[in-house]
């Protein structure tokens, strides 16, 4: 009889295997209870790393809004110290007034200083009297490549600008001999693209004095007082630099003539025009600086502007006459591969309404149609083609306008 399966011995006790299964089920159980604390640990450091950067953000968000919810500062200079007090004049209304200050405080203070104060009047702090950095980074430091030479039919402006600006700077001895004051600015008025800004890089090419460039849409703010603080600026870096010369283009922007309106950003600009002018002429001595200002629009300017001793020259860029078109023809080509078919003198007929711009636009599309026929040649038929190609561009630009007007 053979023995059944019961009755056979195992080679090891169940009990005891079963103790060691769950031994290494806890084990296993615990490695993963290890694995996933482990990986809460993490979370809960990254947890508490998020949290501290949204309390940072929290704090700096919370003395933001204190600082929104105080009272706002108003920039003012100091005029005069008095046994009663501190004379103070407010930039944004030029309202003057009498406030006390602490004794420290008034240690620190003199004519001049800015200093910011309070709904109240009261000063609350002294401000830096550095010149902001914009009116800085408007002083060419490498002349332009321009010269008289490159500017042709304009012989008559050009004489004027140099008697204006450079001869005081270069001669003033001549100006002392005869007992007259030189010419402390010129105006130059015309069209677009008649050499205005040329002139202006002549200028600045030809002298050795320090020139400061600026458009007058740069001195257009938001903010009261920033225009007219912009302009003062501008003024005390040329004084820093003497002899330096000013140019100012697009002077309509700022200058315009002055009317009824009494919103905050015509005031401002009226006020950006009020420093322009007492900078100009006012109280304190200019120094050796010249002003170049050019515009577009002459009709527009505020008579204020005009009177001698702000501009004593006004100087008018016309469009130029058939020699003058001439001349520029051949400064604009003087590097070009011309062929020996090309009359400039015909040329300068032909384009009667063209200005100094329109010229030099010409010459450029007169090479370009030249490289379309894989030539190195230019020719006559190619400066026509040029015209025509230049008045049509002309003329779409003038009827875009119209579009959106």
């Amino acid at each position: 009889m053979s023995d059944t399966v019961d009755d056979v011995d195992l080679p090891y006790d169940e009990d005891e295997a079963s103790q060691q299964e769950k031994i290494q089920a806890l084990e296993e159980r615990l490695e993963v209870l290890e694995s996933q604390n482990e990986e809460m640990r993490d979370k809960l450091l990254d947890a508490n790393a998020e949290n501290n950067k949204y309390q940072q953000k929290l704090e700096r968000l919370t003395h933001e809004n204190k600082k929104l919810k105080q009272s706002p500062l108003f920039v003012a200079t100091v005029q005069e110290l008095t046994d009663e007090g501190v004379i103070i004049k407010q930039h944004g209304n030029n309202q003057e007034a009498l406030t006390e200050v602490t004794e420290e405080m008034r240690e620190d203070l003199g004519p001049d200083d800015r200093v910011a104060v309070n709904n109240s009047l009261s000063i609350v702090k002294t401000l830096s009297n550095e010149t902001d950095v914009r009116a800085r980074v408007m002083e060419v430091t490498e002349s332009p490549e321009v010269s008289y030479e490159d500017i042709g039919g304009l012989e008559e402006q050009m004489q004027e600008v140099r008697e204006t600006v450079e001869m005081p700077l270069e001669k003033p001895e001549m100006f002392d001999d005869v007992g007259i004051e030189p010419p402390s600015g010129v105006l130059l008025y015309g069209p677009p693209g008649t050499g205005k800004t040329m002139l202006a890089k002549a200028v600045a090419n030809e002298t050795n004095a320090t020139f400061i460039k600026m458009a007058g849409s740069e001195l257009v703010h938001k903010f009261i007082g920033e225009g007219a603080k912009l302009v003062r600026d501008l003024f005390d870096v040329a004084r820093e630099h003497e002899p330096a010369v000013i140019f100012i283009d697009e002077i309509d922007a700022i200058a315009a003539k002055r009317t009824e309106s009494k919103t905050s950003g015509d005031a401002e600009v009226q006020r950006t025009m009020m420093q322009l002018l007492s900078e100009m002429d006012g109280f304190e001595e200019r120094g050796e600086i010249r002003i170049i200002a050019a515009t577009n629009r002459f009709d527009m300017l505020d008579r204020a502007i005009l009177r001698p001793g702000r501009f004593d020259r006004l100087i008018e860029v016309p469009k130029p006459d058939a020699e003058g078109r001439e001349i520029i023809f051949k400064i604009h080509t003087r590097g070009m591969n011309v062929a020996d078919d090309v009359e400039f003198g015909d040329l300068a007929e032909d384009v009667e309404e063209a200005s100094g711009a329109d010229i030099k636009a010409i010459c450029t599309e007169a090479g370009m149609f030249a490289i379309r026929d894989d030539r190195t040649e230019i020719r006559m038929k190619d400066f026509h083609s040029a015209w025509d190609k230049v008045q049509a561009d002309s003329d779409e630009t003038e009827d875009v306008s119209k579009t959106f007007a």
